[in-house]
């Protein structure tokens, strides 16, 4: 849990990024098609994002409760290899990440966006979320994105944790 430093020197401890999917990659909204598929749209600058986050060393997880393969190909075209779909005990989905990089839970920024995320946020080292979240999620993050769900919040946190790390930028490890 968040201690007394602020958001800015957490960031530094930074060496992890775990994800919701609905209100946080995407604006909450879900269409759905007349063959009964639920259909999302996502902002590309949060994908790139991630895909830097994973090139740059930093493991990335995606925890949801929605089951949708197109979000599971989404997320393996950008890197990433731990996601959790389907998922009814956040928790557990995030402390089988943290055991499998061998993470303290200090080591994790969440941002999630509504009450399933709480515990979560609860637990990790840097809870952050969206400028939409729900009002007892923004209550206990320790930074509040000036970006709404599906719109470069994702970017927003993954940026700075990178900037204060010299991992972004074109000329950080060589990334055009």
């Amino acid at each position: 849990m968040v201690g007394k430093k602020n958001f800015k020197e957490l960031l530094g401890q930074v060496k992890a990024f775990a994800f919701d999917v609905d209100g946080v990659f995407t604006d909450g909204t879900i269409i759905i098609h007349p063959s009964g598929e639920l259909l999302r749209t996502s902002n590309t600058r949060d994908g790139y994002a991630v895909h830097v986050a994973i090139e740059r060393g930093f493991p990335v997880a995606i925890i949801s409760g929605g089951k949708s393969e197109a979000v599971r190909q989404r997320f393996q075209g950008l890197g990433v290899t731990d996601i959790y779909l389907g998922t009814t005990d956040k928790v557990e989905a995030l402390e089988d990440f943290r055991f499998k990089y061998g993470l303290k839970l200090s080591d994790i920024l969440y941002m999630g966006d509504d009450l399933p995320d709480f515990e979560v946020l609860q637990r990790v080292g840097i809870p952050t979320c969206p400028r939409d979240a729900a009002p007892e999620i923004q209550q206990i993050s320790a930074y509040i994105s000036t970006f709404v769900g599906g719109k470069g919040c994702v970017r927003d946190v993954i940026e700075q944790v990178l900037r204060v790390n010299g991992k972004w930028g074109h000329s950080a490890n060589g990334l055009q």
